[in-house]
């Protein structure tokens, strides 16, 4: 098989591009991080996951700004 025969299952969120509540109500170690980086997914100590999906950490990151505020990265 070819490297450009190969089959790359990519999958997209069940929720129509909506975020869930569920992470959209308070800050996780994850999405401090990704706000303490400035969302530079370079940065970010997932890249190397190998994840088959597009990161709405950004997006979880506006909705905690406007609904919790920001974290107070010093104490984490």
């Amino acid at each position: 098989m070819r490297e450009d025969d190969r089959i790359i299952d990519y999958y997209t969120p069940g929720t129509d591009g909506e975020l869930s509540n569920s992470i959209t109500q308070t800050w996780t170690e994850q999405a401090i991080e990704c706000y303490s980086i400035n969302c530079d997914c370079k940065k970010c100590s997932l890249k190397n996951g190998n994840y088959s999906f597009k990161c709405q950490m950004p997006k979880v990151i506006d909705v905690l700004i406007n609904i919790v505020g920001k974290p107070n990265v010093q104490t984490m």
